[in-house]
């Protein structure tokens, strides 16, 4: 008779592996947990420094959180920024440490490291990649093995400025490329708010600036004549087009005796006096020929006083200039006349400055207006001639800074004095006043040069016309 075996139930075995089993998923899943948490506090730390780059206004406030940060999302000890001042020394920006007992003396450590590389001064004579290296060395000989410390750049606008250090006492510490990632991502955060920081710097300065150029431009429009006097047989207009906020033309109408007589709304009670009528030109623009051009002035109204002739003042101007012209290494150009209305006779002298045309509407001929002198500032001793014309009924006199003959077109080609001279002569025989004459003048230039060109030079013109 054939047996057969009943069936044996199932052995513990099969028990232990559904334990076994059962306890693998547990560890799965707090391992899954650990790293989602994990996962959850870096962005969490890393939110927190996007919203800090975002809201804060002080770099410090920021900095202080870098190593904080780089500590936090790398599970570290403590961490360090180093930034390279001026190029020229390392400075420990900023340092955190989880354990305060060891905080005191891992910086004393780093403070140590850096106090020996500034003393050598070798950071200036180096390249931001040689410092890192040389610094990176200097730390990890330093600590000699008690830490393990990585280091990273802080580079901002493709120039190493700085170094982030994490470092960590455990020995089963790794530098893992997801934790080089967020030490990067932390310095690369710090890179943007140090830059954020130089431009907002340069913002504020250049606004600062502006505003002196304005302060400095409406101090020097103040200067200027605010309107042609009203001479006796005369009419005038002028005019001073600066290429920058603040330029170094310079013209002014002075009568002699302004000393003795008043000013009532701007307007001069001296029309039958004789009158200075002066135009110059001082090397360069922007503020210093502003200020050179201010000094100038001043100095020219006390010379008038004087009563001496347009020579003797053009060469006491020099002199008493000729010590801060030097030293500036500047010069100015200028014809300075005296125009007497009741013999219509104008007196000069010329100091290098650009002859005025001189429209004889009798003869229906230009003449130039010119004697020897040289650049103020540039001679002490010079020496400079007197000269004098009398005007005839209709004759037009234009006085111009050399803004006008060196205007440029797009195609490279100057205004120069022939084009000018003729845009003269045409006004004066076409047109009745002096402000037709400068405005036709200054549309002659901007139709050169086109409308949307920006002046390379200052230009003044000023027009005087014998009724």
């Amino acid at each position: 008779m054939t047996v057969i075996p009943f069936p044996q139930p199932f052995s513990d075995n099969t028990d232990q592996a559904t334990d076994a089993d059962n306890d693998s998923v547990l560890v799965l899943k707090e391992l899954i947990y650990n790293l989602q948490r994990e996962q959850t506090k870096i962005q969490d730390l890393l939110s927190s420094l996007g919203f800090a780059l975002r809201s804060f206004s002080n770099l410090n406030q920021f900095l202080e959180l870098t190593p904080l940060m780089a500590t936090r999302v790398t599970d570290a000890l403590g961490g360090a920024l180093i930034l390279y001042e001026d190029g020229m020394r390392l400075n420990l920006e900023q340092f955190h440490c989880q354990d305060s007992d060891q905080a005191r003396q891992l910086g004393r450590s780093l403070e140590k490291v850096l106090n020996n590389i500034n003393s050598k001064n070798v950071v200036s004579s180096k390249s931001p990649s040689l410092i890192s290296s040389l610094l990176d060395e200097r730390v990890s000989k330093e600590f000699n093995n008690q830490l393990k410390v990585y280091g990273t750049p802080v580079i901002v606008r493709n120039i190493e400025q700085g170094r982030l250090f994490v470092f960590s006492e455990k020995d089963n510490y790794n530098w893992t490329p997801t934790r080089r990632k967020l030490v990067q991502l932390v310095a690369d955060q710090t890179a943007v708010a140090i830059a954020n920081h130089d431009l907002t710097v340069e913002v504020r300065s250049k606004e600062r600036q502006d505003r002196e150029l304005e302060i400095a431009s409406e101090i020097q429009l103040r200067l200027l004549p605010t309107k042609c006097p009203q001479i006796d047989g005369l009419e005038i207009a002028a005019k001073c087009q600066t290429a920058n906020r603040v330029g170094g033309d310079y013209y002014d109408f002075i009568p002699t005796n302004y000393d003795q007589i008043c000013y009532q709304n701007e307007q001069v009670e001296a029309s039958d006096v004789p009158w200075s009528i002066v135009i110059g030109d001082v090397m360069g623009k922007g503020v210093p020929a502003g200020l050179i051009m201010t000094m100038t002035r001043g100095m020219l109204r006390a010379e008038v006083l004087n009563r001496h002739s347009p020579a003797q003042i053009m060469q006491h101007l020099n002199r008493v200039m000729y010590a801060d012209l030097e030293n500036s290494h500047r010069f100015v150009s200028m014809f300075y006349s005296e125009y007497n209305p009741k013999t219509r006779q104008l007196s000069f002298t010329n100091a290098a400055h650009n002859p005025p045309l001189w429209w004889q509407e009798n003869k229906q001929e230009l003449k130039k207006l010119d004697t020897w002198g040289m650049l103020i500032g540039l001679d002490m001793e010079s020496d400079y001639e007197d000269d004098t014309v009398t005007l005839g009924s209709g004759d037009t006199i234009m006085y111009y800074t050399d803004g006008f003959t060196d205007a440029v077109n797009a195609d490279g080609d100057r205004f120069d004095e022939e084009n000018l001279f003729d845009a003269f002569q045409w006004a004066c025989q076409n047109l009745s006043t002096t402000d037709a004459i400068l405005d036709y003048l200054f549309e002659r230039i901007e139709d050169f040069t086109g409308k949307s060109s920006s002046n390379k030079d200052d230009m003044t013109l000023i027009i005087m016309k014998v009724n």
